[in-house]
């Protein structure tokens, strides 16, 4: 069964930066590492393939990492 994480974003905010959206959640220890796995295929954003490391995640977004599924609101 995966983890499920809720992320909501700051008032202010529109969007966050995949590889931040994977520190802030901490589901990765390093930028480096956020940076590795979405550059290998191993992030989904709403079920499909991502591979921009700067994809805008907004509100209503599902990523998936490994066993662990981030819902942002």
């Amino acid at each position: 069964m995966k983890e499920q994480i809720t992320f909501k974003l700051r008032g202010e905010e529109e969007f966050i930066p995949l590889i931040s959206l994977l520190k802030a959640t901490n589901v990765v220890y390093s930028g480096s590492e956020a940076q590795d796995a979405v550059v290998r295929a191993q992030v989904l954003r709403n079920g499909e393939i991502e591979l921009r490391k700067r994809a805008k995640i907004r509100s209503g977004e599902t990523i998936e990492f490994q066993n662990t599924i981030i819902n942002v609101i």
